[in-house]
């Protein structure tokens, strides 16, 4: 049997997006893949991907931009 942490799936994909992030293998100015394929990527719902990118926007990590994408505009943790 699997010992997966109890919460939310989207969750878990925001905290994978940010350790990416932080580690510096997603630099700012990237361009997340969109939801589809985020949620192909991670195994996920479409939907859950959209939810995990509201969650790395309310953290500060990724700005969103109409019919561009979403980019990473946090820097590296040790930056």
């Amino acid at each position: 049997m699997s010992e997966e942490p109890i919460g939310y799936v989207y969750m878990r994909v925001a905290d994978q997006v940010e350790a990416e992030i932080r580690s510096g293998r997603l630099p700012k100015g990237a361009r997340l893949p969109n939801e589809r394929d985020m949620g192909a990527q991670y195994g996920v719902a479409p939907g859950t991907a959209r939810r995990a990118v509201q969650e790395l926007r309310e953290r500060g990590l990724v700005v969103t931009l109409p019919n561009k994408g979403t980019f990473v505009v946090a820097e590296r943790s040790d930056s």
